[in-house]
């Protein structure tokens, strides 16, 4: 899943960086910075299936448009994965978090469509304090969606791998954006 992730990723990347040179989608205005703030959802995979039924969160994005189809990104907010109930009891397994920071490119590859992938690192949260016990996870996150001027609505696969504990979800963010 690991290898997967990563080749992904990559294929993402370098889709991105072929087929825009070629696409005049002009929908990444060429040296501007844009800001967006967005909402995530998603369901997770991996070993957080087991403790969560799904995430919620929240992303702030800036991104600067290297050429009119082109761009590079870097977004943080974060993530809160709700937990399930403990087989056979009333309890609920703790609560958990990731907070992002990741790097990244966006390139359109039609009108409104692009096809992005980032990188970077994840700080856990765990429910009795902020980094108890938590670990810093490699964050991969290929994504493809529909954005205009002002709106940005894509489908992603984000994959936090680390320290034996890996896992991923499979989301859904909605944004608003302005240029800066």
């Amino acid at each position: 899943m690991k290898k997967l992730s990563k080749l992904i990723a990559v294929a993402f990347a370098a889709a991105a960086l072929f087929v825009t040179t070629q696409v005049k989608a002009q929908t990444t205005p060429a040296n501007a910075f844009t800001f967006s703030l967005g909402v995530a959802a998603g369901v997770p995979t991996g070993n957080a299936h087991n403790y969560s039924t799904f995430n919620l969160g929240g992303t702030g994005r800036l991104q600067y448009g290297i050429t009119n189809n082109f761009a590079v990104l870097f977004e943080t907010g974060g993530d809160h994965f709700f937990s399930k109930t403990i087989p056979g009891t009333d309890v609920r397994y703790a609560s958990y978090g990731v907070i992002p920071l990741k790097g990244g490119v966006k390139g359109f590859i039609a009108p409104h469509i692009y096809i992005a992938g980032e990188a970077g690192a994840g700080f856990e949260v765990l429910e009795h304090g902020l980094f108890k016990d938590g670990q810093t996870k490699l964050i991969l996150a290929p994504s493809a969606g529909w954005a205009n001027r002002h709106w940005d609505v894509g489908v992603r696969y984000d994959s936090f791998t680390g320290d034996g504990n890996n896992y991923g979800t499979i989301g859904v963010r909605v944004a608003y954006g302005f240029q800066l």
